[in-house]
């Protein structure tokens, strides 16, 4: 969306801010031996005490509060009771919500108990340090495309590939807005431009293996194409003139 008014701002960094804090509160609960569905409730019931509704739910018919997935999962893992998180695990946890008519996304990758493989640690921090270059270079008027080449660039350098067919987009007055395509690789045939003033969620796909996200039996869950692992963080940002703003910031995944 476009930001026009002090209240349309007041209402994204509400709704951000809500959604920044439940995905640290679950970061911060998730412990070997819990299920993913335990850990989504906790963070349904959150969202519940702050008035937000969850947006995979809401808009989606979703079958979790957040998206957690585990290990080789892309993104839209659903929770279950059945999913018992192991000390070391790869998990990630994606937590949108609309509040008072706004919209806002944040997600990030961790290790389950704080430690696990150097494969897995290295993702992790190459995920997250892409992403924060990324971001840092978004203002109005740059070139979409150019931050996917800068995605898709840094992650070579650093022995990565990208997922394709996942974006960042446009949020606000509602999950998924223009623009759709914040791509992690460079689509010479995209020549919109990042708006002053829109607010957005940028998100990295750095993997080890695979460049396409499939659809599993359940309908919902990713893996990847080429097996592997994927990390992946995500902001919700205020686009200006200079530095964005970053919504989400209270999330914790760069600390």
């Amino acid at each position: 969306m476009s930001i026009s008014t002090e209240a349309e701002l007041a209402g994204m960094q509400k709704i951000s801010e809500c959604v920044a804090l439940v995905l640290k509160a679950m970061r911060e609960h998730c412990k070997p031996g819990m299920s993913t569905l335990e850990l989504d409730e906790f963070g349904g019931q959150m969202l519940t005490e702050m008035g937000a509704k969850s947006a995979p739910k809401l808009t989606y018919n979703f079958p979790g509060y957040t998206c957690i997935s585990v290990n080789n999962e892309v993104a839209h893992g659903i929770p279950s009771a059945e999913r018992i998180l192991q000390n070391g695990d790869l998990i990630n946890i994606d937590v949108s919500a609309e509040l008072g008519g706004y919209w806002a996304d944040n997600g990030g990758s961790f290790i389950v108990g704080g430690a696990g493989s150097d494969e897995y640690q290295k993702l992790v921090e190459a995920s997250k340090s892409i992403l924060q270059t990324a971001i840092s270079q978004i203002r109005g008027g740059v070139k979409i495309a150019d931050i996917g080449k800068l995605i898709e660039t840094q992650a070579a350098k650093l022995g990565y590939t990208i997922i394709k067919n996942l974006a960042g987009h446009g949020v606000g007055l509602s999950l998924h807005e223009e623009p759709h395509d914040i791509l992690n690789y460079y689509d010479r045939y995209n020549t919109g431009r990042f708006r002053k003033n829109s607010t957005v969620a940028v998100e990295t796909f750095i993997s080890t293996k695979s460049t396409i996200a499939n659809t599993g039996t359940d309908g919902w869950t990713l893996t990847g194409n080429r097996g592997g692992y994927v990390a992946q963080h995500e902001h919700t940002i205020l686009v200006t003139g200079g530095e964005p703003v970053i919504l989400t910031a209270a999330n914790g995944i760069w600390d």
